[in-house]
């Protein structure tokens, strides 16, 4: 027997033959995904596959950085990295750093040269798209007869609206005249007039997906008049139909939340409105009662018969003032005329006459003062207070002691 080496030092020597080869160093590995496990570490465990054989696969939580997708079985890719040994289960795997979808290149070129074009000619701008109805009973569905996505979005509308309608138009998906499918059954659909339409599918590869990155299908929804929602693919996937419609939906079933108001939710919040407007309506009838009473309050103070009361009240109280204002100032009149009456008194004619005094006129009527104003012969006349003299001058004496001294005035 020739020499004899433990486990360990024959898995460490294929290790290191391993890592002296270049080509295994970096090498790029081309298969399907399968056995595809995210650990709760951040490692991604994963096999490569074909028709051949397999490989197993780790990606390392530092590497995650590098990947642009979710990755999942089925998935046609290219892994790129290294092959190593795993020394204590002298397994061999492909150490990953970069993975990229298996002819993905070519397919997103056309993919993002399509997006311009018709993000360019204006059909995914906001001011075109159309509001998804609050509440919905019509419900138009364009995908695949049979599958999870459409299994999820009848389920997923009949527990949230049990008496939703639902028209669902059978299309090609995937595959050689899909895109021709999906665009007609959007316009079957429009000319049906549901309330919303969901355009959809289940997840799959790039090239699964493809139907829905067609102009055909974007046009077809930019024209419906109905609003669309798309609901294609997992939450990572992105199509042209996405932009297009009215919404974008993580999933077919998340669609349906979308498109199909949760009646249950909907009776829970009536019931609410329903509470707060009877007791917004309690508090404003109780306002409204309040000011009624106010205004009956008001009324009664402004009433007719209460006002002429208060009118006549107030008429009565302005005539006693005015009378006691009228018999104020007559007493004060009659006040003012007597003091007048007795200070004229004095200067009044018929007061000096009725004294023994006379008012003396010449024979034309003009009154007489002075002694110069008559001369001897001139004829005068003496008013007196109870009647009239008719006399001639027979002597005129100026100066009053000679009138005194003589006694004598006139003669008649």
């Amino acid at each position: 027997m020739g020499s004899v080496y433990t486990v360990g030092q024959i898995n460490s020597y294929i290790k290191m033959m391993f890592s002296q080869d270049f080509l295994l160093n970096r090498v790029s590995v081309k298969g399907e995904i399968s056995n595809c496990k995210y650990h709760g570490s951040g490692h991604i465990y994963f096999s490569l596959k074909d028709e051949t054989g397999a490989i197993s696969c780790v990606m390392f939580a530092g590497s995650r950085k590098n990947l642009s997708f979710r990755l999942e079985n089925g998935q046609r890719v290219v892994a790129a990295g290294s092959v190593g040994v795993y020394e204590r289960d002298g397994t061999y795997q492909l150490y990953v750093s970069q993975v990229q979808r298996d002819g993905l290149g070519a397919l997103y070129e056309r993919f993002e040269a399509l997006k311009r074009e018709l993000e360019e000619m204006g059909m995914f701008a906001p001011e075109y798209k159309q509001s998804i109805p609050r509440y919905v009973n019509t419900l138009g569905v364009v995908t695949a007869p049979e599958g999870a996505a459409v299994r999820d979005i009848i389920n997923v509308a009949k527990r949230r609206h049990p008496g939703i309608r639902i028209i669902l138009y059978p299309a090609r998906v995937q595959g050689e005249g899909a895109a021709g499918s999906v665009a007609r059954g959007i316009r079957v659909l429009d000319r049906l007039g549901p309330d919303v339409i969901i355009v959809g599918r289940g997840g799959g590869s790039i090239e699964d997906l493809w139907a829905f990155n067609e102009e055909e299908v974007a046009r077809a929804i930019f024209e419906c008049r109905t609003p669309v929602i798309s609901a294609v693919g997992h939450e990572t996937d992105t199509t042209i139909a996405d932009f297009a419609a009215d919404m974008r939906a993580p999933t077919p079933s998340a669609g349906a939340e979308l498109a199909v108001p949760d009646m249950e939710q909907t009776v829970r919040m009536l019931a609410e409105y329903k509470r707060q407007i009877r007791r917004l309506a309690g508090q404003k009838t109780e306002q409204a009662r309040e000011r009624l009473k106010q205004y009956e309050a008001r009324l009664k103070l402004g009433s007719p018969q209460s006002r002429l009361r208060e009118m006549r009240l107030t008429l009565d109280k302005e005539e006693d003032a005015l009378r006691r204002l009228i018999q104020a100032r007559l007493q004060e009149e009659k006040n003012r005329l007597l003091f007048f009456i007795e200070r004229f008194k004095g200067l009044s004619p018929l007061e000096k006459m009725s004294q023994g005094y006379a008012f003396v006129t010449d024979e034309k009527g003009g009154k007489i003062s002075r002694v110069s104003q008559v001369r001897q012969g001139d004829g005068i006349t003496l008013f007196m207070s109870d009647g009239q003299i008719k006399a001639q001058v027979r002597e005129v004496l100026p100066g009053g002691s000679r009138m005194e001294k003589s006694g004598t005035q006139s003669d008649s």
